[in-house]
């Protein structure tokens, strides 16, 4: 099902030019050249990051969840292997003051039964107060065990992916990334990729002529319509969609910047 093609000179300006099935399908599968090589080249990071050392750490110290303090051990469900997101915090914050990243990468990872099929556990860890972090998470909707880490001394920073293996009572560090590494939970980020138009950041190289692009991560936070922004009205992107979530008078905290 397709349509004679237009005359590259009078496309649409900043649409990709229209060609003919033939045409494209050589196109593509040129760049499919490329994707297999990124996908091998991936494949072998992966092999890479399953021959790192590990460092042993105390699997004793406590953490605080829904039914109070618990042994770190504990996050692993009785499973060898755990994923964990620590999840930033400003204290005394409201919901709409909490980090937009964070919020988007926890979002993503909503559901870890495949994770468990495949005998690995994941939690959230973050420095907030219980009480506080007990509010967000029922607000937000979050179904993953979430634990308070405010009096421990965690071995990488809040905003990583870390992963760690047990061995009996012996807990082990195995590999933390944060930044762009977080993308790899990220869906939406993948499919928007896929899309002529990406994912509407500055910083991307797209052909002359496509909708300028926002700051870095600008779709993380909006206002009740929709619009990008980090304005006093503005709220991580899943929040709209929680009961309440009304425009504020404020973020409840100083010096936010994105």
């Amino acid at each position: 099902m397709t349509t004679a093609p237009n005359d590259p000179a009078t496309a649409p300006h900043g649409r990709p030019p229209v060609v003919d099935l033939a045409t494209w399908q050589a196109a593509r599968d040129e760049l499919l050249v490329r994707e297999k090589a990124h996908t091998r080249e991936g494949d072998a990071l992966a092999a890479a990051r399953r021959r790192l050392p590990m460092v042993e750490l105390d699997g004793t110290v406590e953490v605080v969840g829904p039914d109070g303090p618990v042994p770190f051990l504990d996050l692993f469900q009785g499973r060898d292997e755990l994923v964990v997101y620590q999840h930033m915090w400003y204290d005394g914050a409201p919901h709409q003051g909490q980090c937009e990243g964070c919020t988007t990468t926890a979002w993503h990872l909503k559901d870890a039964v495949y994770l468990n099929a495949r005998g690995v556990s994941f939690a959230i860890v973050t420095t907030g107060r219980w009480d506080e972090v007990a509010s967000y998470v029922e607000f937000m909707g979050y179904t993953q065990p979430w634990y308070s880490v405010r009096d421990v001394d965690m071995p990488v920073g809040m905003g990583h992916l870390t992963c760690f293996l047990r061995d009996g009572d012996r807990v082990f560090l195995t590999y933390s990334t944060t930044g762009r590494g977080n993308e790899r939970v990220n869906g939406s980020m993948a499919l928007l990729d896929m899309t002529p138009y990406g994912r509407g950041e500055a910083w991307e190289d797209n052909p002359e002529g496509r909708p300028a692009g926002g700051s870095s991560c600008w779709s993380w936070r909006s206002d009740a319509d929709g619009n990008a922004t980090w304005g006093p009205t503005s709220r991580p992107v899943p929040q709209w969609t929680r009961p309440g979530a009304t425009p504020v008078e404020t973020l409840g905290r100083r010096g936010h910047h994105h």
